[in-house]
């Protein structure tokens, strides 16, 4: 399946037998409670027949009925009139209250079962989601990623039991009161189900329609979820360049888009029960008319007329709610088929299966060749080998592929073309989880989860011993820091670490990666962000950091590099250059020494010297 979210088409919407078989084994945890509440639906549905049913004895024996009429019960004689006028109306106060004992059993069952099968559904989604490819981040929103991952499971997990036990209610309910309807007259029955019939058969001309609708709402629900991220996280940006404005337009943009989409399903949708109440309608008219004439020619009673009528008005009841639920089951599948779709998501990276236990000789990059887009190259044709414990940096120009080479390391990405060899044996042959083990990052922005300052340390190791803490705090330089903290390590963090400042945030990441204690280290512009004084720091917490390891570093500020052993130049994706510093810099015209003029000489010499 296509990472694209976007572009989903919900195309198993109406195969109900196969996302059935795809639901079932999160139901069947919870199927005896799932099959108690459908079986709970039966007497509900049925109960709606009991008042119509007690009319026709109310009517004939209470109302019209001799008082000289008697009923012989276990060799006692009552009189019917007195008796049933005792019984009928305490019974129908009695069958009010068990319907509304059941209505609270099915209420908490649904419930029940509904957030289980949920909850399981949207554990087993977010397993799928962290394992998924750096691709699929990269060209989905996160609105639509949260409309995917968390609504569709919701809709498609709590209303299938919920539509389900509505769907037996009113069907019993139906069942019910067309037994009614025949006990009264099998004569004007067979009008009044006709009728229900024709009422009903308009909802199953709408789903395509329904499936068509739901998609659209999920990508626009998508895109309204992503505004409101954007604008929480950029709301600086926001408020700096005012842009207040625009937000407000995108946002009342995309209000109007799920109002166009919601009311041009009504449109479609809104139709039908003004014809089924012009369809019944004509059938009660109808009923009426034939019921006149037989009670006039004494065929049939007024307490049964009367008993039909109602049980004919009750019926629309089921009948409509019947019409919903079979409206709100096709957007429950619909929903349904979203989700295994989701499922269907495949990681394009393949884990291997061999163990990685630290580098021993040399990291390689052969004949590499690299894609974000098809026919769009990025890395192209890069031969560079690492030795052990050597510090490489790889500088160049902005957008040539220096973070995009350091990403293919742990396979943030695959290669498109050559290989990447770890002591001589390609990555792709590792297994994940041992490969990535063996790298530490630092990145430019590292992001800090919720939680203390200890549990983002420890993210690296969570095995780490607090003598361990205690170490990377200090060669990280953030037990000074944290002496002044209230709660010292256990501060809690605001949201992505916004209660730190850009260089307490880098030497918490500098700790995290310490902690893990990896080989191989990746820092991708550690420093570029901050000022001179928090970078002075930072960077003595990096070399800390860098002992005994075999380090990339990616530089924009060249003053940070002049420790390294070598410097790789990428420029438009390749590799152009290759050394010291101090051999780059005399290569006349070559590339690392206009970077180094650039930044460090006044503008002037450079306009002279080139």
């Amino acid at each position: 399946m296509d990472y694209k979210l976007k572009d989903t088409k919900s195309q198993s919407a109406f195969n109900y037998k196969y996302l059935l078989n795809k639901i079932f084994p999160y139901i069947k945890p919870v199927m005896g409670r799932a099959i108690l509440n459908l079986a709970i639906a039966i007497p509900l549905g049925l109960l709606d027949g009991v008042v119509a049913l007690s009319l026709k004895p109310y009517l004939d024996f209470v109302v019209n009925g001799s008082p000289e009429q008697t009923w012989t019960f276990m060799g006692h004689t009552v009189q019917l009139q007195a008796w049933l006028a005792f019984v009928i109306p305490f019974g129908i106060v009695g069958f009010a209250v068990l319907q509304g004992v059941l209505k609270y059993l099915s209420t908490y069952l649904t419930d029940w079962t509904g957030n289980k099968i949920s909850n399981s559904l949207k554990i087993d989604l977010f397993k799928k989601l962290t394992s998924l490819d750096s691709k699929f981040y990269d060209i989905n929103s996160s609105g639509l990623v949260l409309s995917r991952f968390l609504t569709d499971p919701e809709t498609a997990s709590k209303n299938i039991i919920n539509t389900l036990k509505s769907f037996i209610s009113s069907v019993f309910g139906l069942l019910g009161l067309v037994a009614v309807l025949l006990y009264n007259s099998w004569v004007l029955a067979i009008i009044g189900v006709v009728i229900m019939a024709i009422a009903i058969t308009p909802v199953t001309l709408i789903r395509k329609k329904i499936k068509k609708t739901s998609n659209a709402n999920m990508v626009v629900i998508g895109n309204m979820t992503t505004n409101f991220n954007e604008t929480f996280s950029g709301n600086k940006i926001m408020t700096a360049y005012n842009l207040q404005e625009i937000q407000n337009k995108k946002f009342e943009k995309q209000i109007h888009e799920q109002f166009n989409i919601t009311i041009s399903l009504t449109k479609r949708v809104g139709w039908m029960s003004p014809i089924m109440y012009f369809v019944c309608s004509i059938g009660v008219a109808l009923v009426m008319a034939l019921g006149n004439h037989l009670i006039l020619t004494g065929k049939m009673s007024a307490g049964s007329f009367a008993s039909f009528v109602t049980s004919l008005l009750l019926l629309y009841k089921p009948t409509k709610t019947l019409g919903h639920d079979l409206t709100l089951l096709q957007t429950t599948f619909v929903a349904m088929s979203r989700v295994f779709e989701l499922f269907d998501l495949m990681p394009t990276i393949k884990s291997g299966n061999k163990t990685l236990d630290g580098l021993n000789d040399s990291i390689e990059f052969k004949n590499v060749n690299f894609e974000y887009e098809k026919d769009v190259p990025v890395i192209k044709n890069l031969n560079l080998k690492v030795k052990k414990n050597e510090t490489i940096a790889l500088v160049g120009n902005s957008g040539g592929g220096k973070s995009t080479v350091v990403s293919l390391l742990p396979r943030f990405y695959d290669v498109t073309g050559g290989e990447i060899l770890f002591d001589g044996v390609n990555i792709k042959s590792y297994d994940l989880n041992s490969l990535r083990d063996n790298i530490s990052f630092v990145f430019q922005d590292n992001f800090m989860f919720t939680g203390t300052i200890r549990e983002n340390i420890m993210l690296g190791n969570p095995n780490a011993t607090e003598d361990d803490l205690q170490k990377v705090l200090a060669l990280a330089h953030l037990d000074e820091f944290v002496s002044t903290l209230e709660n010292g390590i256990d501060t809690v963090l605001g949201e992505r670490g916004a209660s730190l400042s850009g260089g307490q945030r880098q030497r918490v990441a500098i700790a995290r990666a310490m902690i893990k204690n990896a080989p191989i280290v990746i820092l991708d512009e550690a420093t570029s962000a901050l000022d001179n004084e928090s970078e002075a720091i930072v960077q003595k917490a990096l070399d800390n950091l860098m002992q005994n390891k075999t380090v990339f570093v990616i530089a924009h500020r060249l003053s940070t590099i002049s420790n390294v052993d070598r410097i790789a130049v990428i420029h438009d994706g390749e590799l152009v250059e290759l050394g010291t510093h101090t051999e780059l810099i005399n290569i006349k015209g070559g590339f690392y020494k206009k970077l180094y003029d650039m930044q460090f000489k006044p503008q002037e010499e450079i306009i002279n010297s080139y």
